[in-house]
């Protein structure tokens, strides 16, 4: 290895002076400090770069990803994320702006903020919407602390959020760090908001009904406008969890629909990259009336330049540091304006579309849990595989050999042996016919060698593990073996 570069006083092969080495945010130097650049020689390997390539191939290998094969899981929209939104995050005008930054000196960057704020308004059917949280539960939690202090500077004592029993964990969990009491309503027959249990749960103390439509079960709500009705009729707001908004693009918004508060998943619905604990956005777009709510500050444009409005009167302050993940703007943004309106509008119309042909095929095999279609996504029941001494769980480990990403299980929690499935937009009929074949071979398999299911998987650089001890004794820092 050629070790002049870290001398600071030698010229390296490429005749750059280490002080001068050329980078678009600064020399190192400048980056560092003087006195945080190493006097000595790091103790660095000698490898060639196509052992360096292999290795980190390698690790890649051992990942199942979106790009290596197909990821039916249900609810979290693990779709294609196009590599122009990677390249137009990467550009260096936008990577090497600091977020402190002066605002004469990142007018780009505010006008792509305020341009997906502009996109979303109009997507979600709202009046604004604030950029900072950072995940879709940041989302959650940021919309209730909004719906809590609209309550409050109102005169109100509300302290009960109500949640359909098919609803998404994070929901509960959002409404627990409020510090607001839990109602937990049933579902009716349909897998839909029950009516009467929605009206017997209303009441004075109900801050807000929140709700995903089309629903966990991949069912859209037919009664949604008279939801609203009920919720609105005793002072109490609605809440939209955006986490299924890749069914109803340009088909239908939720603010037509009588919400009041929405989040919406940049990192599923939006095609970027999530997973793994990140990177993430949730964006909340709320009505007129609780805009002076909003997180601070928002963007906005007087005619001649973009600005940081602070002037918001009753804002329940930041929820996150500077402005949210902007990398994740970037590429949301990137997407809508590639696709455009109509664009949009296909995506759920395809995503609709393989969804119901897999619900009409794999329905024979594993019962459906609620109706005869769906939107985005739908729940199997693998029920009757315990006669077969057959699990979801087993089902989900085999599918691992056949290099294919086991679905959602075990949720919703009112559908026995849940399997969630959610297949996205870009998916082919030949790979939605092979997920069928993989499965009918499983469900061949659970019949006549249940013990195969049972050690599954057998193919995988690790194979089942003990999710009991996991849990129990749970190894939480990194230890050398």
């Amino acid at each position: 290895m050629d070790k002049t570069i870290f001398d600071k006083s030698r010229t390296d092969r490429i005749g750059y002076k280490f002080d001068e080495f050329e980078n678009p945010c600064g020399s190192i130097s400048e980056l560092l400090g003087e006195k945080n650049v190493s006097e000595t020689i790091p103790e660095l390997p000698e490898v060639p770069e196509g052992v360096v390539i292999r290795h980190y191939t390698n690790l890649s290998r051992l990942n199942h990803s979106i790009d290596s094969g197909f990821y039916p899981l249900g609810s979290c929209t693990m779709k294609h994320n196009p590599r122009i939104n990677e390249k137009m995050a990467s550009l260096p005008a936008i990577t090497c702006v600091h977020p402190d930054t002066p605002e004469e000196y990142c007018q780009g960057s505010l006008e792509i903020i305020h341009s997906l704020e502009t996109n979303l308004k109009e997507i979600l059917g709202m009046d604004r919407v604030t950029m900072q949280p950072l995940a879709g539960a940041h989302g959650e939690l940021t919309g209730l602390l909004i719906i809590q202090t609209y309550h409050r500077n109102n005169g109100e004592k509300r302290t009960k959020i109500v949640v359909p029993d098919s609803s998404h964990g994070t929901n509960p969990a959002s409404a627990a760090m409020t510090g607001m009491e839990l109602v937990q309503i049933p579902s009716n027959p349909d897998g839909c908001v029950d009516l009467k249990a929605l009206k017997e749960s209303m009441g004075p103390d109900v801050a807000a009904f929140m709700l995903t439509n089309p629903n966990t079960l991949g069912i859209f709500d037919k009664n949604i406008i008279e939801i609203a009705e009920i919720v609105h009729e005793c002072g109490a707001l609605l809440y939209y969890d955006g986490a299924n908004l890749n069914a109803t693009l340009g088909i239908s918004r939720p603010g037509d629909c009588g919400f009041d508060v929405v989040h919406s998943n940049l990192h599923k619905t939006f095609s970027t990259p999530h997973g793994g604990g990140g990177p993430g956005s949730g964006p909340v777009g709320v009505v007129e009336k609780l805009v002076p709510y909003l997180p601070k500050p928002l963007v906005d444009f007087d005619g001649a330049k973009y600005y940081f409005n602070y002037d918001i009167p009753h804002s329940i302050g930041r929820v996150a540091s500077f402005h949210g993940n902007f990398g994740i703007y970037l590429r949301a943004l990137t997407y809508i304006k590639a696709l455009g309106g109509k664009g949009l509008k296909k995506v759920s119309e395809n995503a609709v579309l393989n969804a119901n042909y897999l619900l009409k095929k794999l329905g024979p095999l594993f019962p459906v849990a609620y109706g005869d279609r769906c939107m985005h996504e739908f729940v199997l029941s693998a029920a009757n595989m315990k006669e077969h001494g057959i699990l979801a769980l087993d089902i989900a480990k085999r599918l691992l050999d056949y290099g294919i990403h086991a679905p959602t299980v075990y949720f919703p929690l009112i559908v026995p042996e849940a399997m969630m499935v959610e297949p996205t937009e870009t998916e082919s009929i030949d790979i939605l016919d092979k997920f069928i074949e993989v499965m009918e071979i499983i469900a061949e398999e659970a019949k006549t060698n249940p013990e195969l299911l049972h050690n599954a998987p057998v193919n995988t650089p690790v194979g089942r593990l003990d999710e009991t001890t996991a849990a129990r004794n749970p190894i939480l820092k990194w230890r050398p073996m």
